[in-house]
């Protein structure tokens, strides 16, 4: 290892899922230090720079958006080496008048403050990426997908007991790999974890183990079951549409019987926040999903659009407070039932799945 390897992941979704798969690996072969949690704010890396010492051989940072120029500040405080751009999506679109060409614009400066003959990770699949600037980069750039041809590309991914499966071809081999986590959309995050570790030397071996112990944050498609055959997915951590809609094909793709989605608000969507909103809502008018109920002002709009695309009105309820939302689960709520509890941390679903884990 020529230089400590300084990694950056940012991203409009799975940033912090990404950032632990990748330290989750790397810990196997170094001492590393990771940002914890989502503490991703650019004041949030300016205390690393007391808290990596020398005997760090990698560090594994998460540099969050929050408004315009945070990117940059980002980067002149910790100059990465390696950066990770996970997509370009709608969360905190609201810094840029609902414009994608904004968000990527911003993301770009991931790639314009990092080293300029590093290593850089981009999703394939993402076609919001295709926007990213690139101009004066000379250093490696290496692709993921599983739609679109990459460098690392993942198929046969299938659903099991306790999370995903998929294969990978590395060096012209096929290996097979297992994440404790739901959602084809935490596969890209877990190839971005096998190319980067890859990238470092670390082996195939490793890389498993590695994604095997990963994903100990709470509240993220987490899979609760509970009694009378109830299940709830706990994925109340945050919430942007992207988000949303990956999170109800999890719920489409483990339950055969009654799903129910219980959707709050989004926050950070500023002008794009309507038609956020109503896109979840039109998505799940798509899917087989039996029951909607949405908390919040904003989570209103959900329904709207669900109702618009065709979704049965009558099988849509609105609740203003989380204390109504709760007296409806108790009187209606049946056995055999999959339930999608999702929301931004500010609306504090959590305490919905703590309410339903009390109750039954």
């Amino acid at each position: 290892m020529k230089e400590r390897p300084i990694i950056a992941v940012t991203g409009s979704a799975g940033k912090s899922t990404t950032k632990e798969m990748i330290a989750s690996i790397l810990k196997n072969k170094w001492t590393i230090y990771k940002s914890k949690a989502n503490l991703n704010h650019y004041r949030s890396t300016q205390k690393h720079i007391q808290n990596i010492k020398q005997w760090h051989q990698g560090v594994v940072l998460e540099f969050g958006m929050g408004s315009k120029g945070s990117i940059a500040k980002h980067c002149k405080i910790i100059k990465p080496t390696i950066g990770v751009v996970t997509n370009v999506g709608s969360a905190h679109a609201g810094y840029f008048r609902g414009k994608v060409q904004g968000i990527a614009k911003e993301k770009s400066n991931l790639i314009k403050g990092m080293k300029q003959d590093g290593l850089l990770f981009l999703n394939a699949d993402d076609p919001n990426s295709r926007l990213l600037d690139l101009t004066g980069f000379k250093g490696k750039v290496v692709k993921i997908g599983c739609r679109k041809k990459a460098d690392y590309f993942a198929s046969n991914i299938q659903y099991a007991d306790k999370g995903m499966t998929f294969d990978v071809n590395i060096n012209g081999k096929k290996y097979s790999f297992f994440i404790p986590v739901f959602g084809s959309h935490h596969v890209l995050n877990a190839l971005f974890a096998i190319a980067v570790t890859h990238q470092l030397g670390c082996n195939t071996e490793e890389i498993k183990k590695g994604l095997k112990n990963t994903l100990k944050m709470k509240r993220r498609l987490k899979l609760l079951h509970l009694k009378n055959k109830v299940k709830v997915i706990d994925d109340t951590y945050s919430s942007n549409p992207q988000a949303a809609i990956a999170a109800i094909r999890v719920l489409q793709n483990i339950s055969s019987q009654k799903r129910i989605a219980i959707l709050g608000s989004m926050f950070s969507l500023g002008s794009y926040s309507v038609h956020g909103h109503k896109k979840v809502g039109k998505y799940i008018a798509k899917k087989k999903i039996d029951l909607l109920y949405t908390l919040g002002a904003q989570g209103k709009l959900i329904g709207e659009g669900a109702i618009s695309a065709g979704f049965p009105k009558e099988n849509v309820k609105h609740f203003d407070t989380k204390e109504r939302l709760h007296e409806e689960l108790k009187k209606t709520l049946e056995p055999n039932s999959t339930i999608l509890i999702k929301g931004s941390n500010k609306m504090k679903m959590h305490r919905t799945v703590r309410f339903l884990r009390r109750m039954l």
